[in-house]
């Protein structure tokens, strides 16, 4: 999804306008996996200095609502972003750190989602976060 064409072909695949600010969000969003707003937004500015705080905050907003990107919001922490849709993966957090990497289902294709009990809900996504302390983290802690 990185060139451009592509992220066109995906915000008219979503029935949205294509515009310079969604361009340059969706690109930032591809280019940055699970950062937070500011990051999105510092990455807009480098690229496109013009376009506003707001617009960065609605096209986040919009994007997520229709599903074309994923907001990651862990327990404590502040909500990141991401391209990466649809395949029902799974997340890991540094207790410390707060770094995040994607993890995929461990025993194939979604099985989250069959819940022992949907209590009636048709349920179309899970979410696992897995918590822990990163390698890098770990190794501060040995004094390395």
């Amino acid at each position: 999804m990185a060139s451009s064409d592509g992220i066109e072909q995906v915000l008219k695949a979503a029935s949205m306008r294509v515009t310079q600010p969604r361009v340059a969000v969706l690109a930032a969003v591809a280019a940055h996996p699970h950062a937070d707003t500011e990051t999105i937004i510092s990455a807009v500015h480098s690229e496109h200095p013009t376009v506003s705080h707001q617009a960065v905050y609605d096209s986040l907003k919009l994007f997520t609502s229709l599903g074309v990107i994923r907001q990651i919001q862990p327990q404590g922490h502040i909500a990141r972003y991401e391209t990466r849709v649809g395949d029902n993966h799974h997340h890991v957090v540094c207790r410390q750190c707060g770094s995040l990497a994607d993890v995929d289902c461990a025993v194939g294709g979604a099985p989250c989602l069959h819940a022992s009990d949907d209590h009636g809900f048709k349920i179309d996504e899970a979410e696992v976060i897995y918590w822990g302390t990163c390698p890098e983290c770990q190794a501060e802690n040995l004094g390395g």
